[in-house]
């Protein structure tokens, strides 16, 4: 069991050979305890570990800005919300990975809200091509339908609409097939 004043080295290996979800609720139980800050910082990042690997894409964002408020340096703040947001999108949470970003902005002078930006589009278009992989098709639409609401290129928005186009006519989606035409 892990206890106060232990090591990252001893956490890990008391952490060796259990399964997930043991892990998980032995690192939640100690968080609960009064521990060093670096300690807290790295037994969060070993939870969002387990919670991405596990496709928990909700919690692992939420651990993300949870390092964030840990975080002391501006950058440090801003990947880790920009890495909650890639975990929100992943998860189709776009309302907390709005949520996010807008963290994210506030810690942020204009270049670096700039390759904001264009990380979290990327990340959006990644998941639409995942699921699209995957045949999740809604899911795809879903994504592309806010990624046409972002600020993109005139290129980047023909081609989303073409691949809406196609994907609306897959799903049976006539309506919204004929208006994207138009």
């Amino acid at each position: 069991m892990l206890q106060k004043g232990m090591t990252k080295v001893e956490i890990e290996k008391d952490l060796e050979g259990k399964g997930d979800f043991v892990k998980i609720d032995h690192l939640k139980r100690f968080l609960e305890q009064d521990i060093a800050f670096e300690t807290k910082k790295f037994v969060y990042f070993k939870l969002a570990e387990i919670y991405e690997k596990k496709g928990m894409f909700n919690d692992a964002g939420k651990i993300y800005e949870n390092i964030s408020m840990l975080s002391t340096s501006f950058s440090e703040k801003i990947q880790d919300y920009v890495k909650g947001a890639e975990l929100y999108i992943k998860g189709g949470f776009f309302n907390r990975a709005d949520e996010s970003i807008k963290k994210a902005f506030s810690q942020a002078n204009l270049a670096q809200k700039a390759d904001i930006y264009i990380a979290i589009k990327n990340f959006y278009k990644r998941q639409a091509e995942v699921y699209e992989r995957e045949l999740r098709r809604s899911h795809a639409v879903k994504i592309y339908e806010k990624l046409l609401t972002m600020k993109i290129s005139e290129s980047e928005k023909q081609e989303i609409k073409d691949k809406l186009i196609n994907l609306y006519e897959k799903l049976g989606r006539i309506k919204e097939y004929y208006a994207l035409r138009k």
